[in-house]
């Protein structure tokens, strides 16, 4: 009867007892028995209830890691992208709108990296070719009989192979191919091994770069700052996950106008096309490309003690020997430097 009432089939049942007593009286006895309510122990409704909540929660967490896991790896290959640290292909997962994302993602990226490639080549193939007619130039400029005319000739023809030289120094500097590795700042600096550079920060700062493209930034930067203010003081400081290096000279700094056009391809302040007081102008231009490369930035400032600085930002890696203790530790880095262009 209770199995009945539990399925539904029997809603209610009433009973009647009469008992007979002495005296012929009777003992009329009338009951009504209905369907019981659920009966449940709290113990069994917490167990429910923690179980069900389980239950939800990883089908929600199942449900967003198929949604923002490929979305985070979408975001690292794309930061990993721009320093030029580029590991192949996304794998194509997760909903249909995700996966048409990561698909158009690694198009993009192939073809920016073909691209990149095929102008540097490009240029680099130029710049080497031209070597051969400059060579044969120069040996008929030897062979003119006017002692001025020849050596005009000559003085040319040297300054073309210089600037094709510079050219394919560039096309190597933007162009390299070098894996990422954790190096230490300090050391990259202070194994340069040249004269006239006083580094006022101690400790080391590890930071992920290509050791020869940022080392050939830094030596750029440096070596102007000597070349046009006598010597150059390199500090750094870190900030959060940045780094910035500071280098200062004593030169008489670039006008406010040019402190950005300084940084493009064959840019010179000084007129004089002399190579004691200057380069062909390429210098900044590689320095900032492989910085931006890292994914960093630089910015010249005119300093208001004279000189000129050039800030250069840098993701840094977090380490046990590098990771600040409080924040404005006086290890965290971002590179600055008075510059002048090469």
């Amino acid at each position: 009867m209770h199995a009945e009432m539990m399925q539904g089939s029997l809603a209610a049942i009433e009973m009647e007892l009469s008992i007979a007593l002495s005296g012929g009286n009777w003992l009329n006895i009338e009951t009504r028995f209905e369907r019981p309510p659920l009966q449940r122990s709290l113990a069994s409704n917490i167990s429910f209830a923690l179980t069900a909540g389980l239950l939800l929660v990883a089908s929600f967490w199942f449900l967003l890691s198929r949604l923002t896991g490929p979305l985070n790896d979408l975001a690292t290959a794309s930061e990993r992208l721009g320093r030029g640290a580029a590991k192949g292909d996304l794998p194509v997962v997760g909903p249909k709108e995700v996966r048409d994302l990561t698909r158009s993602f690694n198009i993009m990226q192939d073809r920016l990296t073909r691209f990149v490639s095929d102008r540097t080549q490009m240029l680099a193939a130029l710049a080497h070719d031209l070597r051969s007619p400059l060579t044969a130039l120069r040996v008929r400029a030897e062979m003119v009989d006017d002692e001025d005319t020849r050596t005009s000739l000559v003085a040319s023809s040297e300054e073309m192979q210089r600037m094709v030289d510079a050219t394919l120094d560039f096309a190597k500097g933007v162009g390299q191919h070098e894996e990422v590795q954790s190096v230490d700042l300090h050391d990259l600096i202070t194994g340069m091994g040249l004269d006239k550079v006083q580094v006022t920060s101690q400790g080391p700062l590890i930071v992920s770069v290509k050791p020869s493209a940022m080392g050939r930034a830094l030596r750029n930067l440096i070596e102007n700052a000597i070349r046009y203010g006598s010597e150059a003081r390199v500090s750094w400081q870190r900030m959060g996950s940045e780094v910035v290096v500071a280098i200062d000279d004593q030169g008489p700094g670039i006008p406010d106008n040019q402190l950005e056009a300084v940084f493009g391809p064959y840019v010179r302040l000084e007129t004089s096309r002399s190579q004691d007081t200057g380069g062909h102008g390429l210098g900044l231009s590689i320095a900032r490309s492989i910085i931006l490369e890292h994914g960093g930035s630089i910015e010249l400032k005119n300093r208001t003690d004279g000189g000129l600085r050039a800030e250069i930002t840098l993701p840094v890696k977090q380490s046990a020997e590098s990771a600040p203790k409080e924040e404005g530790s006086p290890h965290m880095a971002r590179v600055v430097r008075h510059l002048k262009p090469d």
